[in-house]
């Protein structure tokens, strides 16, 4: 740093310096410390630290039963759960977190805070610092109801994509699909999609995003969408579907298996029906719309948690006799099979664990809390797509 330089640093006072530090991304703000030795001192300083960029690392991303905070739980011991990653978007004290997909998290305005006419979201970019708020949608009915997923996948394209279903639903039931949305963040622009099968019932938790096609369970089978790049001329995508596993169809129907992905390949996992190791197959795709599911490997979960017994049925809250509906003392909250983890809920105990794959352990993350959504997050420096951000 040159005289000059040097100069103006020091006239300014620490309380500016840090304002001026804390918009910063954090690799950016280490540099900064490289640069000017004294700025490093402000890591260490009670006043000040928590006003700095945090470093944002792989994680499980999620938001409590009462829509607080969206913290990132780290995999990592030392830096144990992370707040304030969202705080740069505005009033993101009234976002409610939907998605996440390849570092960019997807987050709805509650209509609290717009109002009950209007559906406004906002993807965000925790490790860059950028948000973009998307063009409003307006549901179709008084009580709405949406399940809404995020594609994006930087290897494939710079372009984000959302999927809004609208939900017909009577007294909590989903009855099927009144309607899909889908934003591309090319043409900023919401499509309307009205070949979609309206009896379709979308839950949303497992969904994946990869090599330019949407996977998404519905039932029994696998919602495929494919041929996003053609939104640019007006055309929606075109999916289909394909069965599960023959032997994940009963499950199915009780707990949510999870998609993950390796080397751009998509796989499969579910609980066995003893419990006693988690299934995990692999899609292969043959081409020409041909795909078999092959059994990849059993992830033995009685020498992780050191026992045998892992389901139990009852009667499903009916309060009838027959006990049918079968339940499995853990669930897999998310699969990260790239760097080789399986992330678990133990309902017993209600902790969050993830489990390592090539070593065969289990570790305790923290107490989990109940059902609510957890997924991973991988921080990603590609900028997003130019788009106007203010608030209207």
């Amino acid at each position: 740093m040159d005289l000059h330089k040097k100069l103006t640093a020091v006239s300014l006072t620490d309380d500016l310096v840090v304002d001026i530090l804390s918009r910063l991304t954090y690799k950016s703000f280490c540099r900064c410390k490289c640069a000017y030795k004294a700025w490093s001192a402000f890591s260490s300083d009670p006043d000040y630290r928590e006003k700095l960029p945090k470093k944002v690392t792989t994680g499980l991303l999620y938001q409590g039963h009462n829509k607080s905070a969206i913290p990132l739980v780290s995999l990592c011991p030392d830096d144990g759960e992370i707040d304030g990653i969202l705080a740069d978007v505005p009033h993101y004290e009234h976002l409610e977190f939907l998605d996440c997909c390849n570092g960019l998290v997807l987050c709805k305005y509650r209509s609290s805070y717009t109002s009950t006419n209007v559906c406004r979201f906002v993807v965000c970019n925790p490790a860059t610092r950028e948000w973009r708020i998307l063009p409003d949608t307006h549901p179709g009915t008084d009580d709405p109801c949406y399940v809404t997923i995020l594609a994006f996948d930087p290897s494939w394209s710079p372009q984000f994509y959302i999927f809004n279903f609208h939900l017909k639903h009577v007294h909590g039931l989903i009855l099927g699909t009144s309607k899909l949305e889908i934003f591309q963040s090319e043409s900023l622009t919401w499509l309307e999609d009205d070949t979609l099968d309206r009896d379709i019932n979308i839950s949303g938790r497992t969904h994946l995003f990869v090599n330019g096609m949407l996977y998404v369970s519905v039932g029994y089978e696998v919602l495929v969408f494919e041929g996003l790049e053609a939104m640019s001329d007006g055309i929606p995508p075109y999916h289909q579907t394909i069965s599960l596993p023959p032997e994940a169809s009963y499950l199915s129907t009780f707990t949510n298996g999870c998609f993950g992905k390796s080397s751009g390949i998509l796989h499969y996992a579910l609980p066995h029906e003893n419990g006693r190791s988690i299934v995990v197959w692999t899609l292969d795709d043959f081409g020409h719309h041909s795909w078999t599911w092959t059994k990849m490997c059993h992830l033995s979960m009685t020498d992780a948690f050191g026992k045998d017994e892992f389901v139990h049925y009852d009667d499903g809250g009916d309060g009838g006799e027959d006990k049918w509906f079968w339940n499995c003392d853990y669930r897999i909250v998310d699969l990260d099979l790239e760097r080789g983890f399986v992330f678990l809920h133990d309902q017993k105990a209600n902790k969050l664990l993830s489990y390592n794959i090539s070593g065969g352990k289990l570790n305790e993350i923290q107490d989990a809390f109940g059902w609510d959504l957890y997924y991973v997050y991988v921080p990603c420096y590609s900028g997003l797509p130019a788009q106007e951000t203010s608030v209207q």
